[in-house]
């Protein structure tokens, strides 16, 4: 990293670099013990105000293209260099969000805007796409690059491939559990990011396919439709099942994990706030309560340290006072939890109720007599705050409004709590009926309150200030902790009355006015001199402005063109070969059953792929395939934790003859474990470019899936720059939309907390979700006890099977999931006959759609961009 070199004689300055590794080289007052950053989201610069001024560390935020909140307002490129000068002279990193998919025919214009990022001087980029990573290390060495999680990292043998790719830190999957965080800590020394607050995806992020399969739009893309908040029905065993109330039934509440920051302080190097698309009171409330859980935690673990005593238990004295609990229900809430950061309680997670932000329960309506509706409170309610009546079925039209009247023992009042019972008047609303639930959806005063900590921009970086004399003047340095300035005033006169003292110099130098500054220290090594005032200021608004200067310098990346070239030179693909010399096409046959196994060997299936909920059955498939002299390659679970790799070795003890690599934990492992096992890099690996690909393929893979975000022409795109033969096409499958640690089956067909108590309602049922359109989309659990909901509707590119041939393609996959081995040994030979042109894929696909009730889809194949 670069330096700032020193300046002239009054002022001189050493700039440390800033790596997260680095320490602050003049630090006068250094803190006791690390802690972990408070990273805030912004969506526009009114959020970054509220963060910075609510006690941020750091502030992520996107630019108007490739991040993964594409509906936030965003930044212009041309903008980030004030943004991040804004924030660097108040002591706050900024970290630029560039963390979708970029596709073949894209990466030219990706790294054109790289550039421009980069020459900005953020502090990190925050990615998904491991083709990207390799282009902005490419770009300029300097840089930090944090992995998303949007990379699905859920293990330490993933931080192997993480930091191949230059990756200085790991944003983790929000699916894990302290427990897994600190087993995961204790196998690597790759600094660790956590979400503690926000919105919680059902599915882990990277690995969510639903937008792209209803919508024709991408969550890997920032396009995500929020699938996940809509109702649907419960299918068991093709039979609704009636829950009641319950309708929302993958619609998780938001993370609020402030009382599990001591347990993290030892664990994570960044605890980081969700909500780029939620207002500046949202990012000033959340800010301002972590902050303070943050210092309260690490203040109660020095003392506990200093008197050699344990450090205090989350349940001890609480990190947040009941208001500001409240508060952090009232600006965001679906009902707050712990999310996955306290295990696995599919109970919890999703109530199931209402996809909505609700605010802050105020408790259920006990009465309505005239205008005038009774409730016994469970919060704060007062005249201005705006209600709304739950009565169980949330509509857009749901009753409210604001509170005219406060009603306590027959008198009005100006507020009231939990728990008195009151009466209160709604403006202009119809009556609710008792029994109705009551919400506060806003609260006039709390938004007014938040909104008053960042309207000014107040002073929050402190200065420590070192007066002496040298050579019959006054020197003066100003520290901030990381830049020290010097300068000098004079000539310096014996003082025969009033000598510069240590309360003087410190009213003098502290009026920094609107700096960002505030006077800490000041330490005097003065005789009996005097100064003129008018001097003395002088030298500390050139001390101040030269400080300014400096903080606000950008790092000066280096910043080196053609990277995209070298990199694709340094692929050497190799030149695509005449036709002539084309081997044929293959097909391999992904299987879910035994049954199906029969049917693809009975229609000459060479290559099986196996994919079952219990792995202890592969033994099985594996007598049945290498009996028929097929190949059989097997598929572990597609998600790794800590403590899961007892999967991996019973898939081995099958004998398979390859694996599908599913997680970039399982590059490693099957390296170390299984050397002379190939590997088939499978599409949850997200190669949609060419950079993926070849660093994919670099890893030994035999083969790699594409990722199932791209259409024709993008794929056409990325084999015109990789071994389309290396590449295996997906031609058929029913598209796996949430991939979810939340177990629908354990949630709704049983009490049980995880799979130690569920009864395990998977082996009995089978279960699928019936969504607004009438289609009951398939519910399946893994080996790992996680749920892949799939597309009702079956996804065949047999229209696209010659053009993708003639891209060089040789491998294609035909997935099964609920066939018969009638229906299965039907669709083998229908895509058989399509590749070896017995028949055509017009056909074909006219002779799914009239098999199927649901008909065909092309998928993301048959999508424009």
């Amino acid at each position: 990293m670069p330096t700032e070199p020193a300046t002239g004689s009054e002022a001189s300055t050493a700039l440390s670099p800033r790596p997260e590794t680095a320490t602050r080289s003049a630090t006068v007052h250094p803190r006791p013990r690390p802690r972990p950053e408070i990273l805030a989201p912004a969506g526009d610069f009114e959020c970054v105000r509220a963060a910075v001024e609510n006690g941020a560390d750091a502030v992520y935020f996107g630019v108007q293209k490739w991040n993964a909140r594409a509906r936030a307002k965003n930044f212009p490129v041309e903008e980030l260099p004030e943004l991040l000068s804004f924030l660097h002279l108040r002591g706050v990193k900024g970290y630029v969000t560039f963390n979708t998919l970029l596709f073949s025919n894209e990466l030219a214009e990706g790294e054109a805007l790289l550039e421009r990022i980069l020459a900005a001087g953020p502090d990190a980029l925050i990615l998904q796409d491991f083709g990207v990573a390799r282009l902005a290390r490419a770009i300029s060495p300097d840089v930090h690059l944090h992995a998303s999680t949007q990379t699905t990292t859920t293990c330490p043998e993933q931080m192997e491939s993480l930091r191949e790719l230059g990756f200085s830190r790991v944003i983790l999957a929000r699916e894990l559990s302290v427990a897994d965080i600190r087993r995961i800590k204790a196998s690597t020394d790759m600094p660790l990011e956590v979400f503690v607050h926000g919105a919680l995806c059902v599915a882990y992020s990277g690995q969510c396919l639903t937008s792209e399969a209803i919508g024709g739009r991408s969550a890997n893309r920032g396009a995500c439709a929020q699938a996940c908040r809509f109702p649907y029905e419960l299918h068991v065993d093709g039979r609704r099942h009636d829950l009641g109330e319950k309708q929302y039934l993958i619609s998780p509440q938001d993370l609020a994990a402030y009382d599990l920051v001591p347990e993290l302080l030892e664990l994570v190097v960044s605890l980081k706030i969700e909500g780029r698309l939620k207002a500046p009171e949202y990012v000033a409330a959340t800010t301002r309560a972590y902050r303070k859980a943050v210092d309260g935690a690490t203040a109660a673990a020095v003392a506990a340290a200093s008197t050699a005593t344990a450090a205090p238990a989350p349940g001890g004295q609480p990190l947040l006072t009941r208001d500001e609990v409240l508060g952090l229900e009232q600006v965001f809430s679906r009902g707050l939890s712990h999310g996955f950061l306290g295990g696995v309680n599919h109970q919890v997670l999703v109530p199931a109720l209402s996809p909505k932000k609700r605010g802050l329960f105020l408790g259920h309506v006990t009465g309505v007599l005239g205008s005038r509706v009774a409730v016994k409170l469970e919060g704060p309610l007062k005249p201005g705050d705006g209600v709304v009546f739950d009565y169980g079925r949330p509509q857009d039209d749901e009753p409210g409004g604001r509170v005219l009247h406060v009603w306590k023992d027959g008198r009005r009042v100006e507020a009231a709590d939990a728990p008195d019972a009151v009466e209160f008047e709604v403006r202009e609303c119809p009556p609710p009926r008792a029994g109705w639930r009551l919400w506060k959806t806003d609260d006039p005063a709390l938004d007014r309150a938040l909104r008053a900590t960042f309207e000014r921009t107040g002073a929050r970086v402190p200065v420590d200030a070192l007066v002496e004399e040298a050579a019959g003047a006054l020197k003066v340095t100003f520290t901030d902790g990381t830049h020290r300035v010097t300068g000098e005033a004079g000539p310096l006169q014996v003082a025969e009355r009033r000598p510069l003292t240590e309360d003087y110099l410190r009213e003098q130098l502290g009026r920094l006015g609107d700096t960002p500054f505030v006077l800490r220290g000041l330490e005097a090594r003065l005789g009996r001199v005097i100064l003129p005032v008018s001097r003395l200021n002088d030298l500390r608004r050139r001390l101040t402005a030269e400080l300014v200067r400096l903080r606000r310098a950008n790092p000066g990346y280096r910043i080196q063109g053609g990277a995209l070239a070298r990199l694709r030179v340094a692929a050497q693909f190799p030149a695509p070969k005449k036709k002539s010399a084309d081997p044929p096409p293959r097909l391999a046959v992904l299987c879910r059953s035994m049954d199906q196994v029969e049917a693809a060997l009975a229609e000459g299936a060479t290559w099986i792929e196996c994919d079952y909920e219990d792995p202890r059955r592969y033994r099985d498939a594996a007598e049945r395939v290498h009996a028929a002299g097929a190949v059989l390659c097997l598929a572990p679970p597609r998600i790794l934790k800590p403590g899961e790799q007892g999967f991996l070795k019973l898939l081995l003890g099958a004998g398979p003859d390859a694996v599908l690599a599913r997680s970039t934990g399982h590059l490693p492992w099957f390296r170390r474990e299984a050397p002379g096992v190939p590997l088939v890099g499978d599409f949850s690996l997200n190669a949609a470019n060419d950079l993926t690909a070849d660093w994919l393929l670099a890893q030994g893979l035999l083969r790699f899936v594409p990722s199932y975000d791209l259409n024709f022409e993008q794929l056409a795109a990325l084999f015109a720059r990789t071994d389309a033969s290396r590449a295996e096409v997906v031609v058929h499958q029913y598209m796996p939309m949430f991939h979810m640690e939340h177990c629908v089956f354990a949630a709704c067909l049983s009490t049980g907390k995880d799979y130690t108590d569920c009864g395990r309602p998977c082996d009995r049922h089978d279960l699928a979700l019936k969504d607004w359109s009438g289609r009951a989309h398939p519910v399946k659990a893994d080996a790992g006890c996680r749920n892949t909901i799939y597309n009702a509707v079956p996804q065949s590119a047999s229209q696209y099977v010659r053009r993708f041939l003639d891209l060089g393609v040789r491998w294609f996959r035909l997935e099964l999931l609920r066939e018969t081995g009638d229906e299965a040994r039907r669709l083998v030979r229908g895509y058989a006959d399509v590749l070896a042109g017995r028949s055509d894929g017009q056909t074909l696909w006219q002779e799914l759609r009239a098999s199927n009730y649901l008909g065909v889809t092309r998928g993301p194949l048959g999508r424009e961009d």
